[in-house]
């Protein structure tokens, strides 16, 4: 089997337990791409295909003896400073890759897209698969999830065996780049002042990264093809969230809190820097504007029902993750004062 992506942060996982399942793995990798997330695997226990999730025919190449394929690859940037660098990996990527796999005639593929594409709402209501999206104009990256699921199911109502799983907050072990979900775990390991961070109403789901990858495996083996699957954990109010990290570490959980104004102001002081400076800005006036006071919750239902998907609880995926940020230097080991309870 073929898997995109298998060098980030849910694609590596995904890879990990396809070769324990003794699995044959092929990945596709652009040249120059860091094998970095798949280190510690046995010597060959994996190939590695050369190509771009943008150009169709290097895909139809290192799908050759391929049955099935996990399309994980994307780019998980909420913001750039060219937006086309987010949609076209998504989009085109999509587009590309399963029009290869068409070409191909396999047997199925699994499309991971995220939470983003089923969307947000403004009380503390879990959302499911029927959920209408309502962010159309939100940022680049929850635009480009939304009409990248759309091209996967187009592709399903044209035949291809298509099943989609839909990630909610990824955190746990691995998260090398890392990503936005990441950078939240690392602000907070990195926070100096005497008081906790300022936090917003509102919440997420918090999955662990390892349940994320299990659940492509079972959508692989039992999802219905042209279906969607949402793959979450714990909903966690954001206050709760940093009160969480607090006792696993011993730091100031929640300070105080923020209102959505203040939130959606500082995203565009930092968009601004981003632009003038470079780098990736932590908060957009868009996510603020989107999902301040507001809540991604909800339900896997439907994953538990039909694919026998389980999850484990909020705080043993974040500590897991502040563990391994620990354990792999992104920072000290005093980040986790004595007497915490940070146990993965």
């Amino acid at each position: 089997m073929l898997v995109t992506g298998a060098t980030g942060f849910v694609g590596s996982r995904l890879v990990r337990q396809l070769v324990v399942a003794g699995e044959r793995v092929r990945i596709l990798a652009r040249a120059g791409s860091s094998l970095r997330g798949l280190d510690g695997l046995p010597h060959g226990s994996y190939e590695v295909a050369l190509g771009d999730i943008t150009i169709g025919h290097t895909v139809y190449r290192a799908l050759a003896g391929c049955d099935r394929m996990y399309h994980v690859a994307a780019q998980f940037k909420m913001w750039a400073p060219d937006p086309r660098t987010i949609l076209d990996a998504a989009i085109v990527g999509t587009k590309e890759t399963l029009g290869a796999a068409r070409a191909r005639g396999l047997q199925k593929v699994v499309v991971t897209s995220s939470v983003a594409a089923v969307g947000a709402t403004e009380t503390a209501t879990p959302m499911d698969e029927g959920f209408a999206f309502n962010r159309q104009d939100s940022e680049t990256y929850i635009v480009a999830k939304w009409r990248a699921e759309q091209v996967a199911l187009d592709e399903a109502a044209r035949g291809l065996p298509v099943v989609i799983v839909n990630p909610s907050g990824i955190f746990g072990p691995g998260d090398w780049k890392p990503t936005p979900s990441g950078d939240t775990i690392l602000t907070f390991l990195r926070w100096g002042l005497p008081f906790g961070l300022p936090w917003t109403d509102g919440g997420i789901n918090v999955v662990d990264v390892d349940d994320v990858a299990q659940g492509h495996i079972l959508a692989m083996e039992s999802g219905r093809p042209g279906e969607r699957y949402i793959l979450g954990g714990e909903d966690i109010g954001f206050r709760a969230l940093f009160d969480t990290l607090g006792d696993l570490t011993g730091r100031p959980g929640a300070g105080r809190r923020s209102s959505r104004g203040e939130a959606m102001v500082t995203g565009r002081l930092l968009e601004t820097g981003a632009r003038l400076f470079g780098g990736e800005p932590p908060l957009t006036y868009k996510m603020a504007r989107d999902f301040v006071d507001r809540w991604v919750w909800v339900s896997s239902a439907k994953a538990e029902r039909e694919l026998g998907y389980t999850h484990r609880p909020a705080r043993a995926a974040l500590a897991r993750s502040v563990r391994w940020f620990v354990d792999n230097g992104y920072v000290p080991p005093r980040s986790i004062r004595p007497g915490a309870r940070c146990v993965a």
